[in-house]
Parts: structure tokens; C-alpha cells; sequence
């Protein structure tokens, strides 16, 4: 995927920071790297530093397609490793929910032969107990109630 395809999707800001030129190019790249391993399409994606005494608090959301946000936040006294460690955060919800979407895991048929030979066993049983019964008339439950 070229990480110039979807840069319009994809916010770095602060509001106290300077952040130069290296590093909303450096977060938009591994952003569109993560996002093209998972999912494929970006539908949105955001990157928020702020300054906190000493430290660095990087906060990254992304969106793939219908599934919901997944947001990552790391602290660290560099500004590229904190990005780094919320952008792991974050792709290891992706990873997760991908996992969870695949269709690819195995059924378990012994499971399913127990609750149909228990069905098929109880099916001819209640046909006989209701045979001479008519349906739906009160008069038939209240005797069978006393």
C-alpha cells in the first residue's frame, strides 16, 4: 500500500508541541504500515502529543472500515518511542479483532452430533404423548395442570 494513498485520512497534531516536519511524515508512514497489515483501508486515523513535565504523552486512534476505534497511549521522555508504543497498543487491538473476525476456525462436530442425537431422540416421544390431544384448547391444559 502507498503511504501517500491515504495521508487526507490520517491527523497528527498537538497544541503544545512542536512537532517539526520528520515527525507527522515518520507517524503517517507507520500508520498506513499498520493499517495495510491488518485491514487494508484507513478510514481514519489521528495522532495527539502533548507534553507532560518531562515526558511525552502520544495518543494514537485508528479506524478500519465499520469496526470501532482502537486507541493506543504511551508516556516516554522521547517523543518517537512513546509514538511507537501507543502504535503497538493499537495494532495489537487490530490484531486481536482481526483474529476474532476470521472465519476460519475449526467446528467442533462432536458437539453438534450430541445435540441433534438428542433432539432426534425426544422428537417421536412428545409426537406420541400429544397424538389424541387437540391443540390449543384451555379445557385440555387446566385438566392436565390438576
Amino acid at each position: 500500500m502507498n503511504p501517500d494513498s491515504g495521508d487526507n485520512n490520517i491527523l497528527v497534531q498537538s497544541a503544545t508541541v512542536d512537532l517539526g516536519e520528520n515527525f507527522p511524515e515518520f507517524a503517517k508512514t507507520n500508520i498506513q504500515r499498520i493499517a495495510g497489515k491488518y485491514f487494508g483501508r484507513l478510514s481514519m486515523g489521528s495522532v495527539h502529543v502533548t507534553r507532560e513535565g518531562p515526558t511525552y504523552r502520544c495518543t494514537v486512534n485508528m479506524q478500519m472500515g465499520a469496526i470501532k476505534v482502537m486507541t493506543g497511549e504511551a508516556k516516554d521522555k522521547d517523543l518517537y518511542t512513546a509514538f511507537r508504543a501507543a502504535l503497538q497498543k493499537t495494532a495489537k487491538q487490530l490484531r486481536r479483532t482481526k483474529r476474532e473476525l476470521r472465519e476460519d476456525k475449526g467446528e467442533r462436530t462432536d458437539k453438534d452430533m450430541l445435540l441433534r442425537e438428542a433432539t432426534r431422540s425426544r422428537a417421536p416421544q412428545r409426537a406420541a404423548d400429544n397424538a389424541g390431544l387437540p391443540m390449543n384448547d384451555e379445557s385440555d391444559y387446566r385438566a392436565a395442570a390438576e
